[in-house]
């Protein structure tokens, strides 16, 4: 028998996210495979923002969501020999038995001597959100000025780079000196602001006097309608929120489901994996050290404790 731990969110959150919200459970799993069954063990798992407002807990025991990187440690399915690596939507959990292995899926790029994780942040569903959203829905072209905010984030900070790989002027909004000094000296950001410490009409005055023409949200709140109403360029193009002053700026604003391209995703992952590879593409991982870390990693998102993409590393390997 295989002792499994998995994280429950035993009711609906409410209000701000609290450790205390989830619940360690276990479980024994046998070994004893099925024809066809495949048992991983967890290397990776993710957090994200959105789990505190979308998706359903998983099976009985409301399991929470997610995806992870995982091994197989037995098997009894040829697709699938021990050792593989496999991405999973198989939730907050350190071990788990695939059925049929098809809701498994081998890492689709080269790894090279990146580490597994990437298949989690900028080359997994973050960075798949940000080369979509940026290229296929705001379309930058040379000489655009670009503005993210939560640009230190795990989707911020991989926009941020691709609108310079595109010739943009970018412009970064973080909440810490640290993550301001990150995006400008790591990432190439042309400007990057702490919004705790300037006023976003000072900022752009600098960075930005004649308007923004792409304005990646990923904050929402005051931030978005400040822009919307006094900085947006004529005919710009923001992503992903609605307000009035949209109808006299004559602004384009595009949402983006990024399962929606993972028929593109191969084409896509090629791209940025070289780039990744080549230091072309940079990323900065928070990295939290054991699957109890999960809630603790969780609650962090919400208080801008993580630069880039915070994972959680569950086992030991490689």
């Amino acid at each position: 028998m295989v002792k499994a731990r998995h994280w429950t969110r035993p009711e609906e959150f409410h209000g701000e996210v609290k450790e205390s919200d989830l619940k360690l459970v276990e479980e024994n799993l046998s070994e004893d495979l099925k024809d066809g069954e495949v048992l991983c063990e967890a290397v990776y798992l993710t957090v994200d923002p959105y789990m505190r407002m979308h998706g359903s807990v998983i099976g009985e025991r409301k399991t929470m969501f997610g995806a992870a990187v995982s091994k197989v440690i037995k098997t009894r399915n040829g697709e699938f020999p021990l050792g593989t690596l496999v991405l999973s939507g198989s939730g907050w959990r350190t071990h788990f038995i695939s059925k049929d292995g098809k809701d498994l899926k081998p890492i689709p790029f080269d790894l090279g001597n990146l580490s597994p994780s990437v298949a989690l942040g900028v080359l997994g569903m973050p960075g798949l959100t940000a080369y979509f959203g940026l290229n296929r829905k705001l379309e930058p072209k040379s000489g655009d000025v670009c503005l993210v905010n939560g640009a230190a984030g795990a989707v911020g900070s991989i926009v941020g780079q691709l609108a310079k790989l595109k010739g943009c002027t970018v412009i970064g909004f973080a909440g810490t000196d640290d993550k301001c000094e990150w995006l400008k000296q790591e990432l190439g950001f042309d400007h990057a602001f702490n919004y705790k410490k300037i006023k976003l009409e000072d900022a752009l005055k600098q960075a930005a006097p004649k308007g923004v023409d792409i304005f990646f949200d990923n904050i929402g709140g005051d931030f978005f309608h400040e822009m919307i109403d006094k900085h947006m360029a004529q005919n710009g193009r923001v992503y992903p929120q609605i307000n009035m002053k949209i109808l006299f700026h004559e602004l384009t604003i595009r949402g983006i489901i990024v399962s929606s391209h993972y028929n593109e995703a191969q084409e896509a992952l090629a791209e940025m994996s070289e780039l990744v590879k080549k230091g072309q593409l940079k990323y900065k991982e928070t990295l939290f050290d054991g699957f109890d870390k999960m809630p603790e990693a969780f609650v962090g998102l919400f208080k801008g404790e993580n630069t880039g993409k915070a994972v959680i590393k569950a086992s030991n390997y490689p």
